[in-house]
């Protein structure tokens, strides 16, 4: 199967600008393309993923892609899909959080060999412009009626735009034209919503250059949840790349409780599984969904690829000990991670004190009285140990690499004790 006939088959392809030109193209020639992401936060997280991974696709099919990260654009903000204008952030900040994206981009891609990614900075070039340059040289191609007619703009009008914003579509057709000029770039893709900054692009493109231009543009579908629900979003807010902001185990519980409704749509757009792969996990799903079969393939495979294979091993290690109860393999490092949602009690004094006594003063169970039916029930345990003894003393020894003890009641009622 061909790379356009993959994508459609996954459901990737949304919009393009010439699908039949595109196709003859990609048939005749490895070419370079391109798709980027403003520097809004130091953290991508994973409603930006589904367009690298397309453009990776193309990489496994022998073309170069260009992975842009908007250190100027980023300076302004995209007024897609805003209702006001952005608050504008400093230059040192945009400039981290482009670092940081990098960073996160290198995963995805190989830069080795002859279509190796390369890594780009809009800054590099669209800093060197002054005002005057901008307007004559680049200004010029873009109609203001051309403009209004956008989405973006339209959706604006009554509440308001300012210029800065206005002229934000014409920085991303000077992209595209720059890396159509510099880098032999063909195609930029992206998320549905950059539909008119593409087609900007493409008219810079074809009224900057006397010849004939053979540039195009493909959009990717808007990434939802059968549910109805936002792709990507839990309780806790964004499920970030960042391993500080979305820990490993996070991220790895984010894509194995995929409903069972989302979970083939979703192992056909992010993970590079074959079809076959994807088909035998979409006939588990109809025969024997308790297995979530197909859910631990997605978190596996988005875990390994975002964080690498040491990563995925922990998030699999702390899953099992939750399921299991049998939290006392586990480091304080992955206690931390794998609960630092539960309750905490921080015991000031370092004295020994009763296991009786502490649950009370932790209020892990109410009196006395119910704290001695819940050990003698067996109902209490202490770093996984189940402790039935009413007279235990908990000590410096019950301390988990000398910071804290995970006292558990029941089933599922765990509290930190520090």
């Amino acid at each position: 199967m061909d790379l356009l006939q993959d994508l459609k088959w996954r459901g990737i392809m949304y919009q393009q600008t010439d699908e039949e030109g595109m196709k003859e193209l990609l048939e005749n020639e490895k070419i370079s393309l391109y798709c980027g992401v403003d520097p809004t936060a130091d953290s991508m997280h994973i409603g930006h993923l589904l367009p690298f991974l397309t453009l990776r696709r193309f990489q496994q099919h022998g073309h170069r892609p260009l992975v842009l990260v908007g250190g100027a654009t980023g300076l302004i903000g995209d007024p897609s899909g805003k209702k006001e204008e952005r608050s504008l952030q400093t230059l040192e900040k945009v400039l981290h959080n482009a670092r940081c994206l990098q960073g996160q981009l290198q995963s995805i891609f190989s830069f080795e060999g002859e279509n190796g990614a390369v890594m780009v900075n809009n800054y590099d070039w669209i800093g060197k412009i002054d005002v005057v340059t901008f307007l004559r040289d680049y200004g010029k191609y873009i109609g203001v009626n051309y403009m209004l007619a956008k989405d973006t703009v339209a959706s604006r009008l009554e509440t308001g735009i300012s210029f800065t914003e206005f002229a934000y579509t014409i920085l991303q057709g000077l992209d595209f034209n720059h890396l159509y000029d510099n880098y032999n770039c063909k195609l930029q893709i992206g998320g549905s919503d950059q539909w008119g900054n593409i087609t900007t692009g493409l008219e810079m493109i074809r009224k900057a250059h006397d010849e004939e231009t053979k540039a195009f543009g493909m959009t990717i579908p808007l990434v939802t949840k059968a549910d109805g629900t936002k792709f990507g979003k839990t309780e806790g807010g964004a499920i970030w790349l960042d391993p500080e902001k979305t820990t490993p185990y996070e991220f790895y519980q984010f894509w194995i409780n995929t409903a069972d409704a989302d979970v083939v749509k979703y192992l056909k757009y992010f993970t590079f599984l074959s079809h076959e792969a994807i088909e035998e996990l979409a006939q588990a799903v109809e025969t024997e969904p308790h297995l979530r079969k197909a859910q631990k393939a997605l978190a596996e495979e988005m875990t390994r690829l975002i964080h690498g294979q040491e990563a995925l091993d922990q998030a699999i290690k702390i899953s099992a000990a939750l399921f299991s109860g049998e939290v006392k393999n586990l480091s304080a490092a992955e206690i931390k991670v794998g609960f630092k949602d539960v309750p905490s009690y921080v015991r000031e004094s370092q004295e020994e004190i009763s296991l009786v006594d502490l649950i009370v003063e932790a209020k892990i169970s109410p009196s006395k009285r119910q704290a001695r039916e819940d050990i003698q029930n067996g109902a209490i345990s202490i770093n996984g140990e189940k402790i039935t003894d009413l007279a235990y003393v908990v000590t410096e020894v019950d301390k988990i690499e000398g910071e804290f003890m995970l006292i558990r009641r029941g089933k599922k009622k765990y509290t930190l004790v520090k």
